[in-house]
């Protein structure tokens, strides 16, 4: 037994899902992850939860949409944990899965987790990275004047005023809820019809290499480089897919930028914007999530910078 990994498992379960004893819990899993699957299994089973694991196999890939028997199982579960490898034509997948979290159950997404990211990012204490979080969401709610901005030739203005922020603190104890581990990020969706001007974004949904990403109103009008075009030709016609749905800051001190946008998007001096689904916090609804990377940040809002080049001066 890894007994690191263990511990991470065991943070995962007893505090973040906080299972209880009785529940119902789904562990969605493909033999990749299967270290991963049996250490939550092992504390799951510990924590008294009535544990079903779905093993997705390489021959049923890429998976679109939930057969009716898993929809039928999933929708039974107060309890989900996804840990299925990372790939771009299973984003209406994951959606669903997110979907979830908004109606009966908790869901805890981890799209690409490896045993090393659970020992160093989920083993970890969640409070002081909660506690910053909200620094940061303190300084940014209500914002009508963010603008973003580095070296690379970002230049993004928007408000966010009148919208929800989100603590990705790796709490996902309560019904309704979703989210991912590792954590670290605060979130929201800015206001669309404000969200103008250039994002170059140095990784998108697991696609290493820089991209353009140009907005008007919300919409992407214009996109460059290898990753992006990616993308749009799997969001295909869907104008949803084209639509501002995110804005992130990264707020985990341990996270690395790396090829796994799950934890690429937690580091420090990092910021993201998504198109499509805005999780109910704007006004776009789409099958559609897709992250880009925006590193060494400028943040400038409510008439003073809150970091520089990536550097916090919170």
């Amino acid at each position: 037994m890894n007994a690191k990994l263990d511990s991470a498992a065991a943070r995962a379960i007893t505090q973040s899902l906080k299972l209880k004893r009785g529940e119902n819990f789904l562990l969605v899993t493909d033999k990749q992850k299967m270290e991963i699957a049996e250490a939550l299994a092992r504390w799951a089973k510990k924590a008294g939860a009535e544990t079903t694991t779905y093993l997705m196999t390489e021959t049923l890939r890429p998976i679109e949409a939930p057969t009716r028997l898993f929809k039928e199982m999933a929708s039974r579960a107060q309890a989900v944990a996804y840990l299925l490898e990372s790939r771009i034509q299973e984003k209406p997948f994951r959606g669903y899965m997110v979907g979830l979290g908004d109606k009966n159950a908790r869901v805890c997404m981890m799209p690409g987790i490896t045993v090393d990211m659970m020992i160093r990012l989920v083993n970890i204490d969640f409070a002081a990275m909660s506690a910053f979080t909200k620094t940061v969401i303190r300084a940014l709610k209500d914002a009508p004047d963010i603008r973003i901005t580095n070296a690379d030739g970002t230049d993004i203005a928007f408000s966010v005023k009148g919208r929800a922020w989100r603590n990705g603190n790796g709490d996902i104890s309560r019904k309704g809820k979703h989210g991912n581990l590792p954590a670290g990020e605060g979130y929201t969706c800015p206001v669309e019809e404000t969200f103008t001007g250039r994002v170059v974004i140095r990784l998108i949904d697991d696609k290493l290499g820089k991209g353009v990403l140009r907005f008007k109103a919300g919409k992407l009008v214009q996109w460059s480089g290898k990753g992006v075009e990616e993308v749009i030709k799997n969001i295909g016609n869907d104008p949803t897919g084209f639509m501002i749905g995110e804005f992130g800051v990264g707020t985990n001190s341990g996270a690395r930028i790396c090829s796994n946008m799950l934890e690429a998007e937690k580091a420090l001096g990092t910021v993201h914007f998504a198109i499509g689904d805005s999780y109910g916090i704007g006004r776009n609804k789409s099958k559609h999530h897709y992250d880009g990377l925006v590193d060494k940040a400028t943040i400038f809002a409510k008439g003073r910078f809150l970091a520089r080049d990536g550097k916090f001066l919170l």
